[in-house]
């Protein structure tokens, strides 16, 4: 199989855009599908430990779900991944309102965020890059942002995620890729005995709508610690009050990472016992949303399955949630003249 990117039409919106399917190969017979519509990531084929290919992604086969009723499968998160409490910040002394969409609380961009738009793509060597201008106001946010996503696939089995922004007013910016993955095979049942490791010594408590608090806990001693490796199933029901609040795992770890490092350093590391499967993030981000499909219940199905609880997990390359509420967090702020860069990589292996 020769690598490279092919297109193919995959549907049409409600206002007659067509909207294209790209497909990315490696020369290990690793593929890729993504779609101009959210930038969404549909399928994901990597081998188990026998050399069977198997789609690790969540989804769907139509376009139509994508539209209505996805909870943000496979998709790239924007203006600003995760909530921001009551969608209201304020910039430079001026009070700022976003759209809510999450109960009192703005998640992920808004409705519609970067994940229901039609981006602009076109395959540019090996790369597939992705366009698209945000308008000032576009969900109460200000300034025109111009963001561009590259999705590249590497012999290494990687999935390359870069996003660069820039913007005509101070505005936040916190752009994510927001993949659920099983990598059992997707709609091989729940993902609680994968085995994950998170490199984090902290994480963000949130209070009942998910919003931090504004501190940065030790996970020592708590069913958040994931140091070593440890099913994700283990603790997930434990009486714990962070437990509840995100009806599961549902929250921001603070990534270890050596002052200055602008480098890409392993975050996570997700173990499949069955297929000897493998999952690995890499990032430059300085915190990474890990999510347990607390919200799947079956009633979406795609790929020939239901989506029941917990069917994928999310590992969600990001700053913390409602920075621009909370001043001794990292900053999310691009300013004029100022360039949003940001890398992850998402590697795909086998061990026995």
């Amino acid at each position: 199989m020769q690598n490279g990117i092919t297109q193919a039409p995959f549907g049409t919106l409600p206002d007659g855009r067509q909207v294209n399917q790209y497909t990315l190969k490696n020369n290990n017979g690793m593929v890729v599908k993504v779609l101009d519509f959210g930038g969404i990531i549909t399928e994901i084929h990597v081998p188990d430990r026998d050399g069977v290919f198997a789609d690790v992604a969540l989804g769907f086969e139509t376009l139509g779900p994508y539209v209505k009723d996805s909870p943000y499968f496979g998709a790239l998160i924007g203006r600003y991944g995760n909530r921001i409490g009551k969608g209201r910040f304020t910039l430079d002394g001026k009070e700022v309102q976003l759209t809510t969409n999450n109960g009192n609380n703005h998640l992920h961009g808004g409705d519609p965020g970067y994940d229901k738009v039609l981006w602009t793509a076109a395959a540019e060597g090996d790369s597939l890059v992705l366009r698209y201008h945000s308008p000032d106001g576009e969900q109460g946010y200000p300034g025109n942002l111009d963001a561009t996503a590259t999705y590249v696939l590497t012999d290494d089995n990687e999935i390359v995620v870069r996003f660069h922004a820039v913007t005509d007013q101070p505005t936040p910016v916190n752009l994510t890729q927001h993949s659920y993955f099983n990598l059992a095979g997707a709609g091989q049942g729940d993902i609680l005995a994968h085995e994950i490791t998170i490199d984090a010594d902290k994480f963000v408590p949130i209070d009942a709508e998910s919003i931090p608090f504004g501190e940065l806990a030790p996970v020592t001693g708590t069913p958040f610690d994931f140091r070593k490796p440890r099913a994700i199933g283990e603790r997930i029901t434990q009486p714990d009050k962070q437990l509840r609040h995100g009806t599961g795992y549902d929250h921001c770890w603070v990534l270890n990472k050596h002052l200055g490092d602008k480098g890409l350093k392993r975050a996570v590391h997700v173990f499949e016992p069955t297929t000897g499967r493998v999952l690995e993030l890499f990032t430059q981000e300085p915190g990474v949303q890990f999510y347990s499909g607390n919200f799947l219940d079956g009633s979406l199905s795609g790929k020939g399955h239901p989506w029941i609880f917990r069917s994928g997990f999310c590992i969600e390359p990001e700053h913390y949630p409602d920075s621009p509420n909370q001043p001794t967090y990292p900053n999310t702020i691009l300013r004029p003249g100022e360039v949003y860069e940001t890398e992850s990589r998402f590697r795909f292996s086998v061990a026995q």
